[in-house]
Protein backbone atom coordinates (compact mmCIF):
# COMPACT_ATOMS: atom_id res chain seq x y z
CA UNK A 1 0.00 0.00 0.00
CA UNK A 2 1.03 3.67 -0.88
CA UNK A 3 2.77 5.45 1.81
CA UNK A 4 1.52 8.90 0.50
CA UNK A 5 -2.24 7.74 1.73
CA UNK A 6 -3.85 10.04 -0.76
CA UNK A 7 -7.63 10.82 -0.58
CA UNK A 8 -9.96 9.23 -3.01
CA UNK A 9 -13.55 10.62 -3.89
CA UNK A 10 -14.98 8.05 -5.96
CA UNK A 11 -16.99 9.18 -8.97
CA UNK A 12 -20.30 7.80 -10.17
CA UNK A 13 -22.95 9.33 -12.32
CA UNK A 14 -25.84 7.61 -12.17
CA UNK A 15 -29.05 7.13 -14.76
CA UNK A 16 -31.49 4.20 -14.63
CA UNK A 17 -29.01 2.06 -13.73
CA UNK A 18 -31.20 0.56 -10.86
CA UNK A 19 -30.01 -3.25 -12.06
CA UNK A 20 -26.41 -2.93 -11.31
CA UNK A 21 -25.43 0.25 -9.19
CA UNK A 22 -25.51 -1.50 -5.92
CA UNK A 23 -22.64 -4.15 -6.90
CA UNK A 24 -21.52 -1.03 -8.18
CA UNK A 25 -20.98 0.95 -5.23
CA UNK A 26 -19.86 -2.61 -3.06
CA UNK A 27 -17.26 -3.34 -5.51
CA UNK A 28 -16.02 -0.16 -4.11
CA UNK A 29 -17.02 -0.23 -0.23
CA UNK A 30 -15.06 -3.91 -0.71
CA UNK A 31 -11.76 -1.98 -1.74
CA UNK A 32 -8.42 -2.58 -0.17
CA UNK A 33 -7.92 0.83 0.61
CA UNK A 34 -10.46 2.18 1.44
CA UNK A 35 -11.79 5.84 -0.25
CA UNK A 36 -12.76 8.85 1.05
CA UNK A 37 -16.30 8.99 0.39
CA UNK A 38 -18.32 7.59 -2.32
CA UNK A 39 -20.20 10.44 -4.59
CA UNK A 40 -23.21 9.68 -6.45
CA UNK A 41 -24.95 12.08 -8.56
CA UNK A 42 -28.12 10.63 -9.80
CA UNK A 43 -29.16 12.71 -13.49
CA UNK A 44 -32.56 12.36 -13.18
CA UNK A 45 -33.31 8.46 -13.69
CA UNK A 46 -36.73 7.54 -14.20
CA UNK A 47 -36.40 3.87 -12.23
CA UNK A 48 -35.06 2.82 -8.76
CA UNK A 49 -31.62 3.79 -9.10
CA UNK A 50 -31.74 6.56 -6.55
CA UNK A 51 -33.74 4.30 -4.22
CA UNK A 52 -31.36 1.21 -4.47
CA UNK A 53 -28.45 3.88 -3.49
CA UNK A 54 -29.94 4.98 -0.78
CA UNK A 55 -30.66 1.35 0.82
CA UNK A 56 -26.79 0.64 0.93
CA UNK A 57 -25.87 1.19 4.67
CA UNK A 58 -22.82 3.17 4.56
CA UNK A 59 -21.32 6.48 5.91
CA UNK A 60 -19.25 6.93 2.65
CA UNK A 61 -21.79 6.97 -0.21
CA UNK A 62 -23.37 10.52 -0.74
CA UNK A 63 -25.92 10.88 -3.50
CA UNK A 64 -27.34 13.70 -5.22
CA UNK A 65 -30.32 14.70 -7.00
CA UNK A 66 -30.07 16.67 -10.24
CA UNK A 67 -32.87 16.83 -12.98
CA UNK A 68 -31.41 15.13 -16.47
CA UNK A 69 -28.58 17.61 -17.83
CA UNK A 70 -26.21 14.08 -19.36
CA UNK A 71 -23.21 12.58 -17.88
CA UNK A 72 -20.39 15.24 -18.58
CA UNK A 73 -22.63 17.55 -16.47
CA UNK A 74 -23.35 14.73 -13.89
CA UNK A 75 -19.31 13.80 -13.51
CA UNK A 76 -18.73 17.57 -13.10
CA UNK A 77 -21.43 17.97 -10.34
CA UNK A 78 -19.70 15.01 -8.40
CA UNK A 79 -16.31 16.44 -8.51
CA UNK A 80 -17.75 19.80 -7.30
CA UNK A 81 -19.44 18.09 -4.57
CA UNK A 82 -16.15 15.88 -3.52
CA UNK A 83 -13.74 16.57 -0.83
CA UNK A 84 -10.85 14.06 -2.06
CA UNK A 85 -7.36 14.93 -3.41
CA UNK A 86 -7.98 12.33 -6.48
CA UNK A 87 -11.42 11.60 -8.53
CA UNK A 88 -11.57 7.72 -9.25
CA UNK A 89 -14.17 7.61 -11.82
CA UNK A 90 -16.67 4.94 -12.19
CA UNK A 91 -19.47 4.32 -13.97
CA UNK A 92 -22.66 3.20 -12.70
CA UNK A 93 -22.59 -0.32 -14.49
CA UNK A 94 -18.89 -1.42 -13.91
CA UNK A 95 -16.74 -2.90 -10.97
CA UNK A 96 -13.47 -2.69 -9.32
CA UNK A 97 -11.82 -5.53 -8.28
CA UNK A 98 -10.42 -5.38 -4.51
CA UNK A 99 -7.33 -3.98 -5.01
CA UNK A 100 -7.55 -1.15 -7.63
CA UNK A 101 -7.30 1.89 -5.44
CA UNK A 102 -4.49 0.30 -3.67
CA UNK A 103 -2.75 0.17 -7.22
CA UNK A 104 -3.58 3.58 -8.11
CA UNK A 105 -2.17 4.98 -4.96
CA UNK A 106 1.18 2.62 -5.71
CA UNK A 107 1.26 4.41 -8.88
CA UNK A 108 0.80 7.70 -7.49
CA UNK A 109 4.02 7.29 -5.43
CA UNK A 110 6.12 6.22 -7.46
CA UNK A 111 4.79 8.93 -9.92
CA UNK A 112 3.40 11.76 -8.35
CA UNK A 113 3.91 14.53 -11.94
CA UNK A 114 0.81 12.53 -13.81
CA UNK A 115 -2.10 14.10 -14.92
CA UNK A 116 -4.03 10.42 -15.25
CA UNK A 117 -3.82 7.23 -13.50
CA UNK A 118 -5.46 3.84 -15.14
CA UNK A 119 -4.91 0.36 -15.06
CA UNK A 120 -5.83 -2.27 -17.58
CA UNK A 121 -9.67 -3.67 -17.48
CA UNK A 122 -11.83 -7.04 -18.55
CA UNK A 123 -14.79 -6.50 -21.19
CA UNK A 124 -17.33 -8.70 -19.86
CA UNK A 125 -19.76 -9.54 -22.86
CA UNK A 126 -22.84 -11.69 -23.07
CA UNK A 127 -20.64 -14.23 -24.40
CA UNK A 128 -18.18 -14.22 -21.93
CA UNK A 129 -14.91 -12.28 -20.19
CA UNK A 130 -11.72 -11.13 -22.52
CA UNK A 131 -9.06 -8.86 -21.19
CA UNK A 132 -9.00 -5.31 -22.86
CA UNK A 133 -6.05 -4.60 -25.63
CA UNK A 134 -4.31 -2.43 -23.04
CA UNK A 135 -0.34 -2.00 -22.88
CA UNK A 136 1.82 -3.56 -21.11
CA UNK A 137 3.97 -1.86 -19.26
CA UNK A 138 3.87 -0.36 -15.85
CA UNK A 139 4.31 3.63 -15.11
CA UNK A 140 4.61 6.71 -17.45
CA UNK A 141 3.22 6.15 -21.12
CA UNK A 142 6.10 6.69 -23.36
CA UNK A 143 3.86 8.31 -26.25
CA UNK A 144 0.02 8.48 -25.14
CA UNK A 145 -1.26 9.03 -28.54
CA UNK A 146 0.51 6.77 -30.50
CA UNK A 147 -0.25 4.17 -27.58
CA UNK A 148 -4.02 4.92 -27.89
CA UNK A 149 -3.99 4.05 -31.55
CA UNK A 150 -3.74 0.75 -31.30
CA UNK A 151 -5.16 -0.49 -27.35
CA UNK A 152 -6.91 1.02 -24.76
CA UNK A 153 -4.58 3.07 -22.21
CA UNK A 154 -7.20 5.21 -21.00
CA UNK A 155 -11.36 3.98 -20.12
CA UNK A 156 -13.85 5.97 -17.50
CA UNK A 157 -14.39 3.19 -15.08
CA UNK A 158 -10.13 3.00 -14.64
CA UNK A 159 -9.17 6.17 -14.29
CA UNK A 160 -8.41 8.68 -11.92
CA UNK A 161 -7.57 12.28 -12.40
CA UNK A 162 -5.84 14.71 -9.67
CA UNK A 163 -7.75 17.35 -8.46
CA UNK A 164 -5.36 19.67 -9.11
CA UNK A 165 -5.40 18.76 -13.12
CA UNK A 166 -9.29 19.25 -13.06
CA UNK A 167 -9.22 22.72 -11.47
CA UNK A 168 -6.15 23.60 -13.84
CA UNK A 169 -8.00 22.78 -16.76
CA UNK A 170 -11.83 22.20 -16.13
CA UNK A 171 -14.14 19.09 -16.44
CA UNK A 172 -16.04 16.89 -18.49
CA UNK A 173 -17.33 18.51 -21.76
CA UNK A 174 -20.94 19.60 -20.83
CA UNK A 175 -23.86 18.43 -23.21
CA UNK A 176 -21.57 15.96 -25.35
CA UNK A 177 -23.56 12.97 -25.44
CA UNK A 178 -20.91 10.80 -26.59
CA UNK A 179 -17.15 10.76 -26.49
CA UNK A 180 -16.87 13.27 -23.55
CA UNK A 181 -14.34 10.87 -21.87
CA UNK A 182 -11.66 10.59 -24.68
CA UNK A 183 -12.39 14.50 -24.86
CA UNK A 184 -10.97 14.87 -21.26
CA UNK A 185 -8.01 12.64 -22.02
CA UNK A 186 -6.92 14.44 -24.90
CA UNK A 187 -7.65 17.59 -22.81
CA UNK A 188 -5.56 16.71 -20.08
CA UNK A 189 -2.80 14.03 -21.48
CA UNK A 190 -2.11 17.38 -24.04
CA UNK A 191 -0.76 19.30 -20.88
CA UNK A 192 0.41 16.16 -18.56
CA UNK A 193 1.87 12.60 -18.45
CA UNK A 194 -0.21 9.61 -18.37
CA UNK A 195 0.36 6.45 -15.85
CA UNK A 196 -0.75 3.51 -16.75
CA UNK A 197 -0.72 -0.40 -14.82
CA UNK A 198 -1.35 -3.17 -17.22
CA UNK A 199 -3.26 -4.99 -13.76
CA UNK A 200 -6.67 -5.79 -15.21
CA UNK A 201 -8.76 -4.25 -12.15
CA UNK A 202 -11.85 -3.49 -13.59
CA UNK A 203 -14.66 -4.84 -15.28
CA UNK A 204 -16.41 -3.23 -18.12
CA UNK A 205 -19.76 -4.53 -18.82
CA UNK A 206 -20.98 -4.82 -22.24
CA UNK A 207 -23.90 -6.40 -20.82
CA UNK A 208 -26.01 -3.85 -18.59
CA UNK A 209 -29.34 -1.91 -19.59
CA UNK A 210 -29.56 1.08 -20.65
CA UNK A 211 -26.37 1.64 -22.72
CA UNK A 212 -24.99 5.14 -23.31
CA UNK A 213 -24.55 4.34 -27.34
CA UNK A 214 -28.26 3.01 -27.43
CA UNK A 215 -30.11 5.95 -26.57
CA UNK A 216 -28.15 8.94 -27.98
CA UNK A 217 -30.15 11.65 -28.41
CA UNK A 218 -28.49 14.78 -30.63
CA UNK A 219 -25.77 16.86 -28.96
CA UNK A 220 -26.35 20.50 -28.06
CA UNK A 221 -22.77 21.17 -26.84
CA UNK A 222 -20.25 24.31 -27.32
CA UNK A 223 -17.78 21.52 -27.53
CA UNK A 224 -15.99 19.66 -30.43
CA UNK A 225 -12.58 17.37 -31.01
CA UNK A 226 -12.41 20.02 -33.80
CA UNK A 227 -10.67 22.63 -30.87
CA UNK A 228 -8.08 20.34 -30.22
CA UNK A 229 -6.59 21.07 -34.09
CA UNK A 230 -6.39 24.79 -33.32
CA UNK A 231 -4.07 27.07 -30.82
CA UNK A 232 -3.22 26.92 -28.17
CA UNK A 233 -3.16 22.98 -28.69
CA UNK A 234 0.02 21.79 -30.75
CA UNK A 235 -0.35 21.72 -34.54
CA UNK A 236 -0.57 18.22 -36.97
CA UNK A 237 2.93 19.21 -37.84
CA UNK A 238 3.61 19.93 -34.23
CA UNK A 239 2.20 16.59 -32.95
CA UNK A 240 1.54 14.20 -35.73
CA UNK A 241 0.61 11.26 -33.03
CA UNK A 242 -1.75 13.35 -31.34
CA UNK A 243 -3.72 14.73 -34.69
CA UNK A 244 -3.82 11.04 -35.51
CA UNK A 245 -5.55 10.34 -31.70
CA UNK A 246 -7.83 13.34 -32.41
CA UNK A 247 -8.62 11.94 -36.10
CA UNK A 248 -9.95 8.55 -34.55
CA UNK A 249 -11.83 9.79 -31.72
CA UNK A 250 -13.71 11.54 -33.79
CA UNK A 251 -14.66 9.56 -36.93
CA UNK A 252 -15.26 6.48 -34.27
CA UNK A 253 -17.85 9.46 -32.73
CA UNK A 254 -19.11 9.89 -36.35
CA UNK A 255 -19.57 5.88 -37.10
CA UNK A 256 -21.85 5.64 -35.05
CA UNK A 257 -23.89 9.08 -35.29
CA UNK A 258 -24.19 8.96 -38.77
CA UNK A 259 -25.79 5.54 -37.95
CA UNK A 260 -28.10 7.21 -36.00
CA UNK A 261 -29.11 9.60 -39.13
CA UNK A 262 -26.96 12.89 -38.23
CA UNK A 263 -25.38 12.61 -41.86
CA UNK A 264 -24.25 16.29 -41.14
CA UNK A 265 -21.84 15.22 -38.68
CA UNK A 266 -20.35 12.64 -40.47
CA UNK A 267 -19.74 15.05 -43.58
CA UNK A 268 -17.96 17.22 -40.70
CA UNK A 269 -15.59 14.91 -39.64
CA UNK A 270 -14.63 13.75 -43.34
CA UNK A 271 -13.90 17.32 -43.98
CA UNK A 272 -11.61 18.14 -40.65
CA UNK A 273 -10.27 14.64 -40.07
CA UNK A 274 -9.64 13.38 -43.64
CA UNK A 275 -6.12 14.04 -43.20
CA UNK A 276 -5.40 10.71 -41.30
CA UNK A 277 -3.19 8.27 -42.47
CA UNK A 278 -3.36 5.37 -39.47
CA UNK A 279 -7.10 5.15 -39.02
CA UNK A 280 -7.44 5.01 -42.91
CA UNK A 281 -10.15 2.11 -42.45
CA UNK A 282 -11.89 3.85 -40.20
CA UNK A 283 -12.15 6.46 -42.41
CA UNK A 284 -13.66 4.31 -45.58
CA UNK A 285 -15.74 3.26 -43.36
CA UNK A 286 -17.10 6.50 -42.72
CA UNK A 287 -17.46 7.37 -46.21
CA UNK A 288 -19.34 4.02 -47.34
CA UNK A 289 -21.34 4.40 -44.22
CA UNK A 290 -22.47 7.99 -45.91
CA UNK A 291 -23.56 6.07 -49.07
CA UNK A 292 -26.05 3.60 -47.59
CA UNK A 293 -29.68 4.92 -48.00
CA UNK A 294 -30.72 6.47 -44.09
CA UNK A 295 -33.21 3.66 -43.61
CA UNK A 296 -30.32 0.92 -43.51
CA UNK A 297 -27.11 2.65 -42.06
CA UNK A 298 -27.98 1.38 -38.29
CA UNK A 299 -28.58 -2.07 -39.66
CA UNK A 300 -25.37 -2.13 -41.42
CA UNK A 301 -23.01 -0.61 -38.63
CA UNK A 302 -24.80 -2.92 -36.25
CA UNK A 303 -23.95 -5.75 -38.07
CA UNK A 304 -20.15 -4.88 -38.99
CA UNK A 305 -19.71 -3.89 -35.04
CA UNK A 306 -21.02 -8.08 -34.79
CA UNK A 307 -18.46 -9.11 -37.19
CA UNK A 308 -15.45 -7.51 -35.94
CA UNK A 309 -16.30 -8.48 -32.21
CA UNK A 310 -16.68 -12.00 -33.13
CA UNK A 311 -13.39 -12.43 -35.18
CA UNK A 312 -11.66 -10.02 -32.76
CA UNK A 313 -12.38 -13.04 -30.15
CA UNK A 314 -12.81 -15.93 -31.61
CA UNK A 315 -14.49 -18.67 -29.54
CA UNK A 316 -15.78 -15.85 -27.08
Amino acid sequence: MSSTNPQFSVIIPLYNKAAEVEATVRSVLAQSLEPLEIVVVDDGSTDESAAVVERIASPLVRLIRQPNTGECAARNRAMAEARGDYFALLDADDLWKPEFLEEIASLIEAWPECGIYSTAFEVVSPTGRVRGNCPTERGVVENFWRESMTCYVTIPSATVLPRRVVEELGGFPEGMKMGGDQFMWIKVASRHKVCFSPRALCDYSMVASNRSSAIYTPEKTPYSLEEFLNPPYESREENPWRAEFVAKCAIGKALTLTAKGDEEFGRRVVRNFGYTRHYRRGLRKLRALLLVPRCLRGRVHAFYNRMAWRLAHKGL
